[in-house]
C-alpha cells in the first residue's frame, strides 16, 4: 500500500511531465499552428513590376530596317499607327556607335557597340532619341533599349583606357565569346568593380538623362546576376523600370528581370507546325512554367525576333499553317506576347543583319489579326501579364494530342481557349476542367452553353477563343 502512496511534490512532478510530454505532441502534430519561422515561405521575388505592365505588349524596332529612312526621326512618324495597334513598350534594338574593326557586312552588326554613352549617327543624334521616347511617352507608350552588357567592339573607348576589363584567351588575347562566330566582338570580364560601375553608370544615364523606361538585355546570362540585381536597384532609385532578359532561367527574376524568353515555347510551337511534335510539347512547357517558375515571372512568348528572322528563317517559314494560333496562344496563354517589327505587314522576307534592308508595308491580315487580339486581351484580366492575370487550368479533351484547351478565370472573368493544333478537323468534347458555363465567342458575338455533353468542331489549325458570359 505503500508503494501507491504519492505526496504533493510527486503530483506535481506527474503534471509537470504529462504537461510538457502533451506539448511535445502538440509541437510536432501535423498542421500544428505553433511553427517556427524559420519554416515559414519566404517570398522569392522581390522586385516590383512596373505598374504599366500589367497588360503591356512588346513591339521590337530595328530602326535599321523599320523605315525607309532608318532614322529615330522617321521612326517617330510611326508611333501614332503603333499606338493603334495597340502595343505598349517600343523595344529599340541598339541605339550606339558600332564598331569598325572586324565589322561584319556594310553596316555592322548593332550589337558590337562602340560606346555605351553615345548614339549611332547612322539613325539620328541623341536629341531625335530624347524626342523619340518623349513622343512615345505623350501617347502613353514605353520605350526600352536593346543593352549589350556581356561584349564590346574591338574598338569600344574602353578598350583603349581600361583593356584589363576584357577576358583574354589561353595566350594572353582578347577572345570573343567561345564557339560561336562573334569575331567582331570581344567579352567583358565582370571580375572587375570598375567594369561594373562604368557600366550602371552607363545604363542610368539612358534612364535618368534620355528618359528610356529600361532595358533588354542581350545575352543576359552570360553577365553574373548579382551584377544585374545591382543594376536593377540603382535604376529602380531614379524610376521603376522593365527589364527583359535574352535568357530562359528562373533566377533572373528574383531580383533583377521582370520577363524573360520563353525560348521552349517558341520551339514547341515551331515543332508543331512543322509536323515534328503535338500537344505534349506544349504540355511539358506549361507544366514547367506552373511548377518551377514563379507566379511574378513574365515569360515573353513570340513567333518572331530578329535573331529567328535573320538566321532561322521567317515566321511563315517557321510555324507553316499553324501560324495565326501560334500567335493567337502567344496572346491569350500564359505570358508577354511580343510583335517584331514588319509581322503586322505579313513580313515575307528574312531581314539583312549586317546591311540596310528596309521593311516593306503593306496591308496584311496579321494587322487586324494582332488589333483583335491586344483588344480581347485588353478587356479580360484573366489574360493579364503575371502576376495580375490567372494561372491556365488546363481542360481535358476527347483529342488531347490534336486539341490545347484551357481555361484563364480571375475575380469572375473567365476566358475558354480551344486550339486545333492538327492538319485536319477535329471534334471534341470534355471529360475535366472548368469548362461549363455559357460563353460569347470573340470572333462573332455568338453565344454558346457548353458543358460535358457538348461538342466543339474546330477546322485544321483553327482556334475559338470564348469569353464567359453572366
Amino acid at each position: 500500500m505503500r508503494a501507491m502512496r504519492m505526496g504533493a511534490l510527486g503530483l506535481a512532478m506527474v503534471a509537470l511531465l504529462s504537461s510538457g510530454m502533451a506539448s511535445a505532441k502538440q509541437a510536432a502534430a501535423p498542421g500544428s499552428a505553433a511553427i517556427d519561422a524559420r519554416y515559414q515561405p519566404r517570398p522569392y521575388v522581390s522586385l516590383h513590376h512596373p505598374a504599366w505592365t500589367k497588360t503591356a505588349v512588346l513591339y521590337q524596332i530595328n530602326t535599321r530596317q523599320f523605315t525607309p529612312e532608318g532614322t529615330f526621326r522617321a521612326a517617330q512618324a510611326q508611333l501614332p499607327r503603333l499606338k493603334a495597334l495597340g502595343v505598349d513598350i517600343l523595344w529599340l534594338m541598339p541605339v550606339h556607335p558600332i564598331g569598325e574593326k572586324n565589322r561584319k557586312g556594310g553596316l555592322g552588326s548593332p550589337y558590337a557597340v562602340k560606346d555605351y554613352r553615345a548614339v549611332n549617327p547612322e539613325f539620328g543624334t541623341v536629341d531625335d532619341l530624347k524626342a523619340f521616347v518623349a513622343a512615345a511617352h505623350a501617347q502613353g507608350m514605353h520605350v526600352i533599349l536593346d543593352w549589350v552588357a556581356n561584349h564590346t567592339a574591338w574598338d569600344n573607348v574602353i578598350h583603349t583606357t581600361h583593356p584589363d576589363w576584357y577576358e583574354h584567351d589561353w595566350k594572353g588575347a582578347n577572345r570573343p565569346t567561345p564557339f560561336w562566330d562573334w569575331s567582331d566582338i570581344i567579352d567583358l570580364d565582370y571580375s572587375k568593380p570598375g567594369l561594373r560601375q562604368y557600366m550602371t553608370e552607363s545604363m542610368k544615364y539612358w534612364v535618368r538623362d534620355v528618359g528610356v523606361d529600361g532595358f533588354r538585355c542581350d545575352v543576359a546570362g552570360y553577365v553574373p546576376l548579382d551584377f544585374w540585381e545591382t543594376a536593377r536597384d540603382e535604376l529602380d532609385a531614379i524610376k521603376p523600370v522593365f527589364m527583359l532578359a535574352e535568357f530562359d532561367q528562373r533566377d533572373v527574376h528574383a531580383k533583377a528581370f521582370d520577363a524573360s524568353y520563353a525560348w521552349k515555347w517558341n520551339n514547341a510551337m515551331a515543332d508543331i507546325g512543322a509536323g515534328k511534335a503535338d500537344v505534349n510539347a506544349l504540355f511539358g512547357y506549361y507544366s514547367e512554367v506552373q511548377s518551377a517558375w514563379p507566379a511574378e515571372a513574365m515569360r515573353m512568348t513570340y513567333t518572331e525576333n530578329h535573331d529567328q528572322n535573320a538566321w532561322e528563317g521567317t515566321e511563315f517559314e517557321r510555324f507553316g499553317p499553324a501560324l495565326p494560333a501560334a500567335i493567337a496562344l502567344s496572346f491569350v496563354g500564359e505570358g508577354m506576347p511580343l510583335i517584331h517589327n514588319g509581322q503586322e505587314a505579313g513580313n515575307p522576307r528574312r531581314l539583312k543583319f549586317f546591311d540596310r534592308d528596309p521593311i516593306t508595308w503593306r496591308d496584311h491580315p496579321n494587322a487586324a489579326l494582332f488589333r483583335q487580339l491586344i483588344a480581347f486581351r485588353d478587356a479580360h484580366p484573366a489574360l493579364w501579364n503575371a502576376p495580375w492575370g490567372a494561372r491556365m487550368t488546363p481542360v481535358v479533351n476527347s483529342a488531347p494530342t490534336k486539341v490545347f484547351s484551357f481555361v484563364r478565370e480571375k475575380g469572375g472573368d473567365t476566358v475558354l481557349a480551344l486550339f486545333n493544333l492538327s492538319g485536319a478537323p477535329q471534334t471534341v468534347s470534355f471529360s475535366d476542367g472548368p469548362v461549363a458555363g455559357r460563353y460569347v465567342d470573340a470572333a462573332d458575338g455568338s453565344a454558346l452553353v457548353i458543358d460535358t455533353a457538348s461538342k466543339v468542331t474546330l477546322p485544321a489549325w483553327g482556334y475559338r477563343l470564348l469569353a464567359g458570359a453572366r
